[in-house]
């Protein structure tokens, strides 16, 4: 498999090298070692989620609060989606910085996002069903949700269709805002959970 830093400090996307043969295929989804090797970030599975999504329904930005932090490696296992990573940290190099990957079921490809990190994504088509394994389990109020339709961010959602929102996410702040309410975790505080191995 082939993991890459993206864009965003501390989120990595893993692209798995496939088998095939008159059976079907057969893929490496991710390697503990190998994940933590380059991001220098333990990584232990305490909760696992699913969501299913109708065409064009856009979920996030979705942060969790520090502690207790929450981070997450998502794939797509059913249809396609835009998935997008935003650096939620105040102070960080890459604050305020998105990437995106198109997810596919089929591709495999997930996405890493260490503590402290924004998640949002587009389903591309019907019946999207997405796969978190996130390192901690949810702690009701420790959310950070971000407008994900925030212009100063600037995510490139590419669609006119009606978009499906829940209403806590249409009226979530916009990263200045949530900057302003104390409501964001600091990069301080994420490299302090990150632990030891993490890169300077």
């Amino acid at each position: 498999m082939a993991i890459e830093e993206m864009k965003v400090r501390d989120a990595f996307r893993i692209t798995p090298s496939q088998l095939t043969d008159n059976r079907g295929r057969f893929f490496e989804a991710w390697r503990i070692g190998e994940l933590t090797e380059l991001s220098g970030q333990p990584f232990t599975v305490k909760q696992v989620n699913f969501s299913v999504s109708s065409r064009g329904t856009l979920r996030g930005i979705h942060g969790t609060t520090l502690p207790p932090g929450q981070a997450k490696l998502v794939t797509c296992v059913r249809g396609a989606a835009l998935d997008v990573v935003v650096d939620l940290r105040v102070g960080s190099p890459t604050f305020g910085m998105f990437d995106t990957t198109v997810q596919e079921a089929d591709s495999g490809i997930g996405v890493y996002l260490a503590d402290g990190l924004g998640h949002a994504f587009l389903a591309l088509t019907e019946d999207t069903c997405m796969n978190y394994l996130c390192s901690e389990e949810y702690v009701p109020g420790t959310m950070v949700d971000i407008q994900a339709l925030d212009p100063a961010i600037g995510i490139p959602w590419n669609t006119t269709e009606p978009l499906v929102r829940s209403e806590k996410d249409a009226a979530a702040p916009t990263l200045s805002e949530a900057v302003a309410l104390g409501l964001l975790p600091t990069y301080e505080q994420a490299v302090a959970s990150y632990g030891p191995g993490h890169r300077p």
